[in-house]
Protein backbone atom coordinates (compact mmCIF):
# COMPACT_ATOMS: atom_id res chain seq x y z
CA UNK A 1 0.00 0.00 0.00
CA UNK A 2 1.06 3.68 0.12
CA UNK A 3 1.49 5.97 2.55
CA UNK A 4 -1.44 8.64 2.90
CA UNK A 5 -3.63 5.42 1.77
CA UNK A 6 -6.87 4.96 4.63
CA UNK A 7 -6.63 2.51 7.29
CA UNK A 8 -8.69 1.74 9.62
CA UNK A 9 -7.32 -0.24 13.29
CA UNK A 10 -10.28 -1.92 15.06
CA UNK A 11 -9.83 -1.64 18.82
CA UNK A 12 -7.95 0.40 21.01
CA UNK A 13 -6.36 -1.09 23.60
CA UNK A 14 -2.52 -1.01 23.73
CA UNK A 15 -2.34 -3.10 20.59
CA UNK A 16 -4.52 -1.15 18.64
CA UNK A 17 -3.24 2.73 19.85
CA UNK A 18 0.48 1.20 19.16
CA UNK A 19 -0.52 0.17 15.99
CA UNK A 20 -2.15 3.37 15.13
CA UNK A 21 0.39 5.04 16.17
CA UNK A 22 3.07 3.16 14.15
CA UNK A 23 0.95 3.35 11.22
CA UNK A 24 -0.13 7.00 11.13
CA UNK A 25 3.58 8.37 11.98
CA UNK A 26 4.98 6.14 9.12
CA UNK A 27 2.62 7.92 6.87
CA UNK A 28 -1.28 6.19 6.98
CA UNK A 29 -4.39 8.21 7.12
CA UNK A 30 -5.62 6.24 10.08
CA UNK A 31 -8.89 5.87 11.87
CA UNK A 32 -9.72 3.98 14.76
CA UNK A 33 -12.97 2.46 15.87
CA UNK A 34 -13.53 1.11 18.84
CA UNK A 35 -16.15 0.36 21.70
CA UNK A 36 -13.93 1.41 24.46
CA UNK A 37 -11.71 4.02 24.04
CA UNK A 38 -8.99 3.41 25.84
CA UNK A 39 -9.82 -0.46 26.31
CA UNK A 40 -10.98 -1.90 29.41
CA UNK A 41 -8.43 -4.44 29.73
CA UNK A 42 -5.21 -2.39 28.49
CA UNK A 43 -6.23 0.18 31.08
CA UNK A 44 -6.57 -3.12 33.83
CA UNK A 45 -2.64 -3.73 33.20
CA UNK A 46 -0.24 -3.71 36.01
CA UNK A 47 1.60 -3.64 33.70
CA UNK A 48 5.22 -4.48 34.10
CA UNK A 49 7.37 -5.51 30.59
CA UNK A 50 7.80 -9.20 30.35
CA UNK A 51 6.42 -11.89 28.58
CA UNK A 52 4.04 -14.11 30.32
CA UNK A 53 2.85 -17.58 29.44
CA UNK A 54 2.71 -16.55 25.71
CA UNK A 55 3.80 -18.32 22.09
CA UNK A 56 4.99 -18.68 19.83
CA UNK A 57 8.38 -18.38 21.39
CA UNK A 58 10.73 -17.29 19.08
CA UNK A 59 8.52 -14.30 17.77
CA UNK A 60 7.30 -13.50 21.26
CA UNK A 61 10.94 -12.58 22.09
CA UNK A 62 11.53 -10.97 19.17
CA UNK A 63 8.80 -8.92 19.59
CA UNK A 64 9.15 -8.07 23.24
CA UNK A 65 12.56 -7.41 22.38
CA UNK A 66 12.05 -4.75 20.23
CA UNK A 67 9.04 -3.16 22.67
CA UNK A 68 12.12 -3.24 25.80
CA UNK A 69 14.10 -0.70 23.60
CA UNK A 70 11.03 1.51 22.64
CA UNK A 71 9.83 1.62 26.32
CA UNK A 72 13.19 2.17 27.60
CA UNK A 73 13.26 5.16 25.42
CA UNK A 74 9.83 6.37 26.82
CA UNK A 75 10.99 5.88 30.21
CA UNK A 76 13.37 9.27 29.29
CA UNK A 77 9.89 11.16 29.56
CA UNK A 78 7.79 11.03 32.93
CA UNK A 79 4.74 12.02 30.68
CA UNK A 80 4.56 8.76 29.17
CA UNK A 81 3.78 7.23 31.97
CA UNK A 82 6.68 4.88 31.71
CA UNK A 83 9.40 4.15 34.68
CA UNK A 84 12.64 2.11 34.86
CA UNK A 85 12.36 0.53 38.32
CA UNK A 86 14.39 -1.96 39.80
CA UNK A 87 12.61 -5.19 42.05
CA UNK A 88 12.45 -8.58 42.70
CA UNK A 89 10.88 -11.81 41.07
CA UNK A 90 10.77 -14.39 43.39
CA UNK A 91 9.60 -18.50 43.78
CA UNK A 92 8.71 -20.58 46.77
CA UNK A 93 9.88 -23.79 44.51
CA UNK A 94 13.58 -22.98 43.86
CA UNK A 95 12.12 -22.21 39.93
CA UNK A 96 15.18 -21.26 37.35
CA UNK A 97 15.03 -17.36 36.16
CA UNK A 98 13.18 -17.10 32.69
CA UNK A 99 15.02 -16.50 29.64
CA UNK A 100 13.96 -12.79 29.11
CA UNK A 101 15.03 -12.01 32.60
CA UNK A 102 18.45 -12.43 32.57
CA UNK A 103 19.43 -10.31 29.96
CA UNK A 104 17.52 -7.45 31.78
CA UNK A 105 20.24 -4.93 33.51
CA UNK A 106 20.82 -5.28 37.05
CA UNK A 107 19.98 -9.08 37.15
CA UNK A 108 21.45 -11.12 39.84
CA UNK A 109 20.41 -13.92 42.03
CA UNK A 110 18.55 -12.47 45.68
CA UNK A 111 20.89 -13.01 48.93
CA UNK A 112 18.63 -15.30 51.22
CA UNK A 113 17.96 -12.34 53.23
CA UNK A 114 16.41 -10.45 50.56
CA UNK A 115 13.64 -12.66 50.20
CA UNK A 116 10.66 -12.59 52.27
CA UNK A 117 9.51 -15.69 54.61
CA UNK A 118 8.37 -18.78 52.44
CA UNK A 119 10.50 -17.43 49.58
CA UNK A 120 13.35 -20.02 48.50
CA UNK A 121 14.81 -18.68 45.30
CA UNK A 122 14.49 -14.65 43.93
CA UNK A 123 16.45 -12.84 41.60
CA UNK A 124 16.60 -8.75 40.62
CA UNK A 125 16.49 -6.94 37.88
CA UNK A 126 15.73 -3.41 36.09
CA UNK A 127 12.62 -3.17 33.75
CA UNK A 128 9.92 -0.80 32.40
CA UNK A 129 6.82 -0.11 34.92
CA UNK A 130 3.63 1.04 33.12
CA UNK A 131 1.43 3.45 34.46
CA UNK A 132 -1.58 2.21 31.95
CA UNK A 133 -3.94 4.68 32.69
CA UNK A 134 -1.27 7.54 31.49
CA UNK A 135 0.18 5.68 29.44
CA UNK A 136 -2.64 5.07 27.22
CA UNK A 137 -3.58 8.75 27.45
CA UNK A 138 0.03 9.33 25.86
CA UNK A 139 -0.86 7.39 23.29
CA UNK A 140 -3.73 8.68 22.14
CA UNK A 141 -1.99 12.23 22.29
CA UNK A 142 0.53 10.76 20.10
CA UNK A 143 -2.00 9.59 17.33
CA UNK A 144 -4.18 12.35 17.23
CA UNK A 145 -0.47 14.31 16.87
CA UNK A 146 0.30 12.37 13.64
CA UNK A 147 -3.10 13.08 12.16
CA UNK A 148 -5.13 10.07 13.44
CA UNK A 149 -8.75 10.00 14.64
CA UNK A 150 -10.82 8.07 17.16
CA UNK A 151 -14.35 7.18 16.63
CA UNK A 152 -16.09 5.44 19.16
CA UNK A 153 -19.11 2.59 18.00
CA UNK A 154 -19.20 -0.84 18.82
CA UNK A 155 -18.62 -2.73 15.36
CA UNK A 156 -21.47 -6.31 14.54
CA UNK A 157 -18.46 -7.57 12.58
CA UNK A 158 -15.33 -6.44 10.00
CA UNK A 159 -17.64 -5.32 7.27
CA UNK A 160 -19.20 -2.55 9.68
CA UNK A 161 -16.05 -0.83 9.04
CA UNK A 162 -17.21 0.36 5.69
CA UNK A 163 -15.00 0.57 2.68
CA UNK A 164 -11.64 0.56 3.47
CA UNK A 165 -8.74 -0.91 1.71
CA UNK A 166 -6.99 -2.05 4.99
CA UNK A 167 -8.33 -3.07 7.98
CA UNK A 168 -6.38 -3.57 11.10
CA UNK A 169 -7.76 -6.04 13.51
CA UNK A 170 -6.47 -5.39 16.95
CA UNK A 171 -9.70 -5.68 18.62
CA UNK A 172 -8.39 -8.46 21.37
CA UNK A 173 -11.39 -10.38 22.76
CA UNK A 174 -13.80 -8.86 20.57
CA UNK A 175 -12.12 -10.66 17.61
CA UNK A 176 -13.97 -13.67 18.54
CA UNK A 177 -17.00 -12.56 17.28
CA UNK A 178 -15.34 -10.20 14.07
CA UNK A 179 -13.19 -12.90 12.64
CA UNK A 180 -14.84 -15.28 13.92
CA UNK A 181 -11.67 -16.80 15.89
CA UNK A 182 -12.79 -20.07 18.31
CA UNK A 183 -9.53 -19.93 19.60
CA UNK A 184 -9.62 -16.95 21.23
CA UNK A 185 -10.59 -17.35 24.78
CA UNK A 186 -10.50 -14.69 27.88
CA UNK A 187 -8.39 -15.24 31.37
CA UNK A 188 -9.75 -13.06 33.37
CA UNK A 189 -7.41 -10.50 35.62
CA UNK A 190 -7.98 -8.28 38.58
CA UNK A 191 -6.11 -5.98 40.20
CA UNK A 192 -6.64 -3.81 43.34
CA UNK A 193 -5.24 -0.05 43.06
CA UNK A 194 -4.25 1.25 46.70
CA UNK A 195 -2.10 4.30 48.23
CA UNK A 196 1.35 3.90 48.17
CA UNK A 197 2.97 3.63 51.50
CA UNK A 198 6.25 4.20 50.51
CA UNK A 199 7.38 1.34 48.53
CA UNK A 200 9.69 2.17 45.76
CA UNK A 201 10.88 -1.42 43.66
CA UNK A 202 8.51 -3.86 42.55
CA UNK A 203 7.42 -7.38 43.39
CA UNK A 204 6.34 -10.63 41.54
CA UNK A 205 6.00 -13.96 42.24
CA UNK A 206 6.36 -16.45 39.84
CA UNK A 207 3.36 -18.86 40.36
CA UNK A 208 3.06 -20.72 37.38
CA UNK A 209 -0.54 -22.03 35.93
CA UNK A 210 -2.12 -20.58 39.14
CA UNK A 211 -5.02 -18.92 38.88
CA UNK A 212 -3.93 -17.03 42.10
CA UNK A 213 -0.87 -14.39 41.00
CA UNK A 214 0.63 -12.18 43.80
CA UNK A 215 2.64 -9.23 43.00
CA UNK A 216 2.69 -5.14 43.53
CA UNK A 217 4.03 -2.48 41.16
CA UNK A 218 4.78 1.55 42.35
CA UNK A 219 3.12 4.31 40.30
CA UNK A 220 4.00 7.02 42.27
CA UNK A 221 1.39 7.79 44.73
CA UNK A 222 -0.48 4.38 43.95
CA UNK A 223 0.66 0.74 44.11
CA UNK A 224 -1.07 -1.49 41.55
CA UNK A 225 -1.85 -5.08 43.02
CA UNK A 226 -2.64 -8.45 41.65
CA UNK A 227 -3.50 -10.78 40.92
CA UNK A 228 -5.62 -13.10 39.40
CA UNK A 229 -5.73 -15.47 36.03
CA UNK A 230 -9.07 -17.40 35.57
CA UNK A 231 -9.47 -19.33 32.51
CA UNK A 232 -12.26 -19.04 30.46
CA UNK A 233 -13.91 -16.22 32.31
CA UNK A 234 -14.44 -13.09 30.93
CA UNK A 235 -16.92 -11.56 33.28
CA UNK A 236 -15.83 -7.97 34.24
CA UNK A 237 -17.52 -7.40 37.91
CA UNK A 238 -15.46 -6.61 40.79
CA UNK A 239 -15.18 -9.44 42.98
CA UNK A 240 -14.90 -9.23 46.64
CA UNK A 241 -13.80 -12.72 47.59
CA UNK A 242 -10.89 -12.05 44.91
CA UNK A 243 -9.80 -8.69 46.02
CA UNK A 244 -9.65 -9.64 49.43
CA UNK A 245 -7.25 -12.71 48.42
CA UNK A 246 -5.26 -10.28 46.60
CA UNK A 247 -4.46 -7.75 49.48
CA UNK A 248 -3.78 -10.60 51.97
CA UNK A 249 -1.64 -12.53 49.67
CA UNK A 250 0.43 -8.78 49.06
CA UNK A 251 0.17 -8.08 52.77
CA UNK A 252 2.05 -10.74 53.51
CA UNK A 253 4.92 -10.27 51.28
CA UNK A 254 4.67 -6.18 52.23
CA UNK A 255 3.02 -5.51 55.56
CA UNK A 256 2.52 -1.99 54.76
CA UNK A 257 0.30 -2.49 52.25
CA UNK A 258 -2.48 -4.09 54.43
CA UNK A 259 -2.74 -0.44 55.65
CA UNK A 260 -3.31 0.99 52.34
CA UNK A 261 -6.54 2.83 50.94
CA UNK A 262 -8.44 0.90 48.16
CA UNK A 263 -8.69 3.54 45.32
CA UNK A 264 -10.40 0.90 42.57
CA UNK A 265 -10.67 -2.23 41.64
CA UNK A 266 -9.53 -2.58 37.99
CA UNK A 267 -10.68 -6.11 35.72
CA UNK A 268 -10.10 -7.13 32.29
CA UNK A 269 -10.16 -10.04 29.97
CA UNK A 270 -6.92 -10.82 28.60
CA UNK A 271 -7.38 -12.34 24.71
CA UNK A 272 -5.76 -15.56 24.34
CA UNK A 273 -5.00 -17.73 22.19
CA UNK A 274 -2.65 -20.84 21.41
CA UNK A 275 -0.65 -18.25 20.02
CA UNK A 276 -0.27 -14.56 19.00
CA UNK A 277 -1.98 -13.88 15.37
CA UNK A 278 -0.44 -10.94 13.44
CA UNK A 279 -0.73 -11.75 9.80
CA UNK A 280 -2.05 -10.56 6.54
CA UNK A 281 -4.99 -11.69 4.55
CA UNK A 282 -6.79 -10.65 1.52
CA UNK A 283 -10.50 -10.07 2.59
CA UNK A 284 -13.23 -9.45 -0.20
CA UNK A 285 -11.86 -8.51 -3.41
CA UNK A 286 -9.77 -4.71 -2.49
CA UNK A 287 -9.59 -5.20 1.32
CA UNK A 288 -6.57 -6.40 2.77
CA UNK A 289 -7.03 -7.61 6.66
CA UNK A 290 -4.01 -7.57 8.93
CA UNK A 291 -4.39 -9.06 12.48
CA UNK A 292 -2.96 -7.96 15.29
CA UNK A 293 -4.48 -9.79 18.85
CA UNK A 294 -4.39 -12.65 20.92
CA UNK A 295 -1.61 -11.51 22.84
CA UNK A 296 -3.03 -12.90 26.47
CA UNK A 297 -1.09 -11.16 29.36
CA UNK A 298 1.24 -9.84 27.09
CA UNK A 299 -0.06 -6.83 25.34
CA UNK A 300 1.62 -4.22 26.68
CA UNK A 301 5.05 -6.68 26.31
CA UNK A 302 4.81 -6.99 22.82
CA UNK A 303 2.58 -4.10 21.87
CA UNK A 304 5.76 -2.17 19.53
CA UNK A 305 7.22 -5.23 18.17
CA UNK A 306 3.93 -6.81 16.52
CA UNK A 307 2.53 -3.21 15.75
CA UNK A 308 5.99 -2.66 13.55
CA UNK A 309 5.09 -6.35 12.57
CA UNK A 310 1.91 -4.86 11.19
CA UNK A 311 3.16 -2.30 9.66
CA UNK A 312 5.99 -4.70 7.71
CA UNK A 313 2.97 -6.44 6.35
CA UNK A 314 1.64 -3.24 4.83
CA UNK A 315 5.00 -2.36 3.54
CA UNK A 316 5.23 0.86 5.26
CA UNK A 317 8.26 1.71 5.65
Amino acid sequence: MTAGERVVVVGAGVAGLTTAVVLAEAGASVHVIAEQVPGVTSLAAGAMWGPYLVEPKDKVDRWGQRSLEVFRDLAEDPATGVRLTSGIEASRTAEAPPDWATTLPGFRPCEPEELPAGFTAGYRFTVPLIDMPTYLDYLLRRLHAAGGTVEQRRLASLADVGPAPVIVNCAGLGAQDLVPDPDLRPIRGQHVVVTNPGLTEFFSEDTGLSPDLMCFYPHGDTVVLGGTAIDNEGDLAADDKAAAGILARCSEVEPRLAQARVLEHRIGARPTRSAVRVEAERWEVDTVVVHNYGHGGAGVTLSWGCAEEARKLLELK
